[in-house]
């Protein structure tokens, strides 16, 4: 493999040992030799990253300060599995930002989920036009050419399995406040973090992630029942709300999973991207998915995303998600909290056949608005860069014991539906969302 300049110029040779806290059955290791991928059986695949701190931050705090928020924001942070496990960051000093900054970082942009349940089960629809909306018609039209462009639909259903391993590179880049009258930045915390991850999935809707950063690790996984994550702040923890696919695997790296999502999408027009005219399909998550993913005083209000498809070469090159929660403090305004991530998507190469691409950035904005009685608003503004140095399909002896979740987690065998979103119960006897 062509060795990376510029960003990524620095390569990380260390190797680490170390299992996972909530992992007792582990993927195989894939390393490329001579051009050829060799399985290496019975090594965790965190292997492939560097030493981590798997407990909290030596400061001490878990959970910020404070500050003007209310705990029922704080409580928010805690459970918002699939957008924020921390708490909101102090304004009171640049120390207790920068203590944060990690896991601003890492909670936006280190496992979110994608808007809406898809599954490798389901069909695309075919294309129609009688009695069908233009808008329809023409999302299912500029989806067909997406699944040519990226490898068919022969090809995409002959995965079962992959493997993904690539680095990582981030900065908060600014912090702005705002209150009645006045308006600060705060650009001090610009220090950039490097680190990897390692991606597996495999059919039906089970996939595992291992993400290392600023030497914290993020483990997030679904076995097709239950998504879960586990950091070190919050331990294991379950995401409320349907199964749904992780948005990394989104970012040009499972094509399948990518059109499914976008299945009942529709088409609101073009644009130019970086230059290139693509199409624009939008979809919204349905009034079921945000209700499952609601509970107590936070409500998720909204999630919609747009996939931004080449018009010259049908590929994905642009996604954009934007998600909403309204948090009702007791007595007191409601407060809402928007997140809206923005990833380009570069350097397509074909992998056995199927496009995937190698590279690509990412730029987060979570606003935070709507407490009219103090005029408190915070914004900040997170960046990510990737690239991908591995990747390889239908892996040999990957099994389903791979992506069991923590034993700490117990998924309630009583709920099929998952359109509502499974119960979880802890071995403390609560739940959590």
């Amino acid at each position: 493999m062509d060795k990376k300049h510029g960003l990524f110029s620095k390569s990380n040779s260390r190797r680490s040992r170390s299992k996972s806290p909530v992992r007792s059955v582990s993927p195989i290791i894939i390393r490329r030799r001579k051009g050829r991928y060799v399985t290496q059986p019975d090594r965790h695949m965190s292997e492939m990253l560097a030493p981590v701190r798997e407990g909290p931050d030596p400061d001490g705090e878990d959970s910020g300060s404070s500050g003007d928020y209310s705990r029922f924001e704080r409580r928010w942070y805690n459970w918002m599995k699939c957008q924020l496990p921390v708490a909101p960051p102090s304004l009171s000093s640049s120390s207790d930002f920068k203590r944060t900054d990690l896991r601003l970082l890492l909670g936006v942009l280190g496992a979110p989920l994608g808007p809406v349940h898809v599954s490798a089960l389901d069909l695309l629809p075919h294309l129609s036009i009688k009695n069908t909306p233009m808008e329809t018609s023409s999302a299912q039209y500029i989806l067909q050419q997406y699944t040519a462009a990226s490898g068919g639909q022969k090809l995409h259903s002959s995965v079962q399995n992959g493997y993904v391993m690539g680095r990582i590179r981030t900065m908060a880049s600014e912090f702005e406040t705002g209150s009645k009258g006045s308006k600060s930045k705060n650009n001090s915390s610009k220090s950039v973090e490097s680190g990897g991850f390692v991606l597996w999935h495999m059919n039906p809707d089970m996939w595992y992630m291992e993400l290392v950063l600023g030497g914290s690790k993020v483990l997030a996984g679904c076995d097709g029942k239950l998504v879960w994550r586990h950091t070190p702040w919050l331990g294991p923890h379950a995401a409320k709300g349907p199964v749904r696919p992780l948005r990394r695997a989104l970012q040009g790296l499972d094509p399948r999973t990518t059109a499914y999502m976008f299945a009942n999408a529709r088409c609101i027009g073009e644009k130019k991207i970086d230059g290139e005219d693509c199409f624009i399909l939008k979809l919204c998550a349905d009034p079921a998915t945000l209700k499952a993913r609601s509970e107590g005083a936070s409500e998720t209000i909204r999630h919609t995303l747009f996939g931004y498809f080449s018009q010259k070469t049908g590929l994905l090159v642009h996604l954009e998600d934007s998600q909403l929660t309204r948090i009702q403090n007791n007595g007191g305004e409601a407060v809402y909290w928007e997140t809206t991530i923005n990833s380009y998507l570069e350097d397509y190469k074909p992998v056995e056949g199927i496009m995937i691409a190698h590279s690509g950035r990412s730029v987060a904005t979570l606003l935070r608005f709507g407490d009219m009685s103090s005029g408190h608003n915070t914004k900040t503004t997170m960046q990510e860069a990737w690239v991908i140095d591995e990747i390889a399909f239908n892996v040999p002896g990957l099994s389903i014991d791979c992506f069991i979740p923590p034993s700490e987690l117990r998924f309630d065998s009583h709920v099929e539906d998952l359109s509502q979103g499974p119960k979880i119960r802890t071995l403390h006897g609560h739940k959590n969302g």
